[in-house]
């Protein structure tokens, strides 16, 4: 029998989830719905002919093989006003995490304990209706949630001005676009003031001025004394936020610690996953259905073209991009991004106007000379776009990016992300009053095709 249940007495801990697992079955048709008669009928026909058919209780066919563990045995513990990062790639079980302990869905085993009242923010829009106004949307989901009338007609005007929405407040939200959908459904769940708050990647759809109000309002939550479960692929915003992350993969706790190390660990799981076989690759999807425009292979290589699994600081890399494109695309580019372990861009790889993409699958070079990342971790993220504010494709992880340390600055030890971001080529020498200038031997032609 499955347990789930609420308790009261955890002391400082609001939420305990022990042994937790979730099963779906997957692949299987559902056999459609019959009559009486029909199902009368085929009972006769099976015991004359002496079949026999296997069918689960619910209407599959049975198969033991088509079954998929979202989650396996996950355990953890989060304290009072914890603001807990949760971190794994798409189907580590993060979302289904969420709906457990919101009570939209049961474990199949194992439990999770929760003292406090719960406010869920998991999709866009969860829990609106689509026929209803804007108005009656916020004191439908404020009813659901277990607020007074009273409490929800006090905050009103709050929730309103924070989605920036009093125009529209109320016409049927199935008008609204995207983003005032967004707008409306965070300002509900961040003002109900629910003890603990659950958010799954909604920020991924906002502006970048929506969101820093989001992240300061659960700021605000958190500061207040109340707990957060906050599950977003943006790391700079588990960073800033978030005084604890855990990691999932494949269902269960790959990790559990500090925001950098868990970022870091994150970050790591890419660079084991790459193709061990050819390990200058960095990243490789399998073969896209021809009606996609994606990268589908990035490969790291020397100036002469040759595989080149180990970068070091100051060396050439040439990044052969491999791309299929469902159209021909004259005014298309290429931009990578290479970011660090906290989210942020440190170099714009952008092949502008310069090469139009051709339909089919082809491969793109771009050559860096002098990499100027010191030792560390870091990630490419990008794609195919047509504008700068146009996506073709995008993707947020295109392979990481280890870079180890050489002692090009001739201090006696390699260069580290942890004491600069950029390794610059630099020279020191004693001057005199009046003394002529040191020539260097780095024209500016060079320094040209450096920027360029």
């Amino acid at each position: 029998m499955q347990t789930w249940y609420r308790s009261d007495d955890l002391s400082d801990s609001v939420i305990k989830v022990a042994g937790l697992s979730k099963q779906y079955r997957i692949g299987e048709k559902r056999e459609k719905y019959k009559t009486l008669r029909d199902s009368l009928t085929e009972s006769v026909l099976r015991s004359a002919r002496g079949l026999r058919r296997a069918v689960s209780r619910n209407g599959y066919r049975a198969n033991p093989d088509r079954f998929i563990w979202a989650l396996q045995e996950l355990s953890f513990e989060v304290k009072r006003g914890e603001v807990l990062g949760i971190i794994g790639r798409n189907g580590a079980g993060k979302s289904t995490l969420l709906k457990v302990l919101s009570r939209i869905t049961e474990p199949t085993s194992g439990y999770a304990d929760i003292t406090g009242r719960v406010g869920s923010l998991l999709e866009v829009g969860t829990g609106f209706h689509a026929e209803l106004t804007g108005r009656e949307n916020i004191y439908l989901n404020g009813a659901i949630l277990g607020m007074k009338r009273a409490e929800i007609e006090q905050k009103f005007e709050a929730m309103i001005d924070f989605a920036e929405i009093p125009k529209f407040v109320d016409t049927p939200v199935k008008h609204y676009s995207s983003g005032m959908y967004l707008r409306l459904a965070f300002a509900v769940a961040a003002h109900l003031n629910p003890e603990i708050l659950l958010v799954d990647e909604v920020l991924a759809v906002g502006d970048a001025e929506f969101q820093k109000k989001c992240l300061g309002k659960m700021r605000d939550v958190a500061h207040g004394g109340r707990t957060i479960l906050f599950v977003s692929h943006n790391m700079e915003a588990l960073l800033s936020l978030c005084s604890r992350c855990i990691v999932i993969s494949n269902g269960r706790l790959a990790y559990d610690g500090t925001p950098v190390d868990a970022v870091s660990f994150y970050h790591k799981t890419f660079s084991s996953a790459a193709n061990q076989n050819d390990a200058h690759v960095i990243y490789s999807t399998p073969p896209a259905n021809p009606d996609e425009t994606r990268i589908t292979q990035i490969e790291i290589l020397d100036a002469l073209g040759h595989p080149q699994p180990l970068l070091h600081t100051w060396d050439d890399v040439l990044f052969r991009i491999h791309y299929q494109s469902a159209e021909e695309v004259r005014n298309g580019s290429v931009i990578l991004d290479i970011r660090d372990f906290k989210d942020q861009r440190l170099i714009v790889l952008d092949s502008g106007l310069k090469v139009p993409l051709r339909k089919g699958t082809h491969t793109i070079d771009c050559f860096l000379p002098r990499l100027p990342l010191p030792a560390g971790e870091f990630f490419l993220a990008g794609g195919l776009s047509v504008s700068t504010y146009s996506w073709l494709s995008r993707d947020s992880h295109l392979g990481a990016l280890r870079v180890y340390g050489s002692d090009v600055l001739e201090l006696g030890r390699p260069p580290s992300y942890s004491r600069m971001m950029f390794v610059a080529a630099h020279e020191w020498s004693e001057s005199s009053e009046g003394g002529e200038p040191r020539q260097s031997d780095f024209t500016l032609q060079q320094l040209d095709s450096v920027v360029r």
